[in-house]
């Protein structure tokens, strides 16, 4: 598959590496320093548990040729970063499948009206990291389970073209979810994970140092009960299903397992090096939430 990918931060890289690792010609879409650090040394990976990093040779472009024609778009950029880029792939008319793997609480309306709905698949992806120097440090396993990409359509048919972009990923080592609701599923997530941010911050970033702070961590719990709320105000369900339990599981099993969570290599890496490097991005994302709240009548 002849894939373009919008975004060299730490996500888009690991995608980039993996996907060429497993078979795909892989063109990276990048600017600046990040631009030079890929024409001179590749991309390099390093996942949390592998002995040796992973070099990759990647083609690597600064600026969109709308003439030229890729089987799908991975557009891995932060939240409040995507209303720039979206004229580019306005551009690129050649182009049938983008897909966006990121945080998206507002829904697919921005992206519709930019490229048509047609175009459009969204998604979320798997794991997260965080940059030292050139490497890219990332985490894509939970407890030795995998992550998987969480793709879906806009009104939630499994279509041919989700299968395909499922079969590549799953090519090269990257387990897929087709989610029939995506973008409840994605407001979902919102609710889940930004609660976090404030209480790492809270703690002065150590996800070490929050695991011990039961009276943060019932905040924690508190807030993302909250956040739910607000999701189900929108008139969207929770997505997927078993995140409910959080509504009604007792406080202290809550806790419990937010406690293991942020004790985690994996919350060093994917949570608080992310919510370090991506503050902007965090802050845009809870100010929504707490819009949404305001415009529900869901007291946050």
């Amino acid at each position: 598959m002849n894939i373009l990918i919008v975004g060299a931060g730490v996500l888009g890289s690991m995608y980039a590496g993996r996907l060429s690792e497993g078979g795909h010609d892989v063109t990276v879409l990048a600017r600046g320093k990040r631009l030079a650090e890929i024409r001179e040394r590749g991309i390099v990976l390093q996942e949390l548990g592998a002995d040796e990093p992973l070099s990759v040779r990647v083609e690597v472009i600064e600026k969109l040729d709308p003439t030229a024609a890729h089987d799908l778009v991975l557009v891995l950029v932060r939240a409040n970063q995507l209303s720039s880029v979206l004229p580019l792939l306005a551009q690129s008319r050649a182009t049938p499948n983008v897909l966006f793997l990121m945080n998206n609480p507002d829904g697919p309306d921005e992206v519709v009206r930019a490229l048509g709905a047609e175009r459009v698949l969204l998604g979320f992806p798997c794991g997260g990291g965080m940059r030292e120097g050139h490497v890219v440090r990332y985490v894509r396993r939970r407890d030795a389970t995998p992550i998987p990409t969480t793709i879906g359509e806009l009104a939630g048919e499994r279509t041919d073209r989700l299968a395909t972009i499922a079969r590549a990923f799953e090519q090269a080592g990257l387990p897929v979810t087709i989610e029939r609701n995506i973008d409840a599923w994605l407001k979902t997530h919102a609710a889940l994970v930004m609660p976090g941010v404030p209480a790492l911050r809270i703690v002065g970033g150590s996800n070490y140092d929050l695991s011990e702070d039961t009276d943060t961590l019932r905040l924690v719990v508190a807030a993302t009960r909250e956040s739910l709320r607000v999701v189900r105000a929108l008139g969207h369900p929770l997505r997927p299903w078993h995140v409910q339990a959080i509504e009604w599981l007792p406080l202290p099993v809550s806790v419990w397992g937010l406690r293991k969570l942020f004790r985690s290599e994996f919350a060093e890496v994917a949570l608080a090096g992310h919510a370090s490097a991506a503050g902007d991005e965090i802050d845009s994302v809870l100010s929504k939430l707490r819009n949404f709240g305001r415009q529900q009548g869901v007291p946050m």
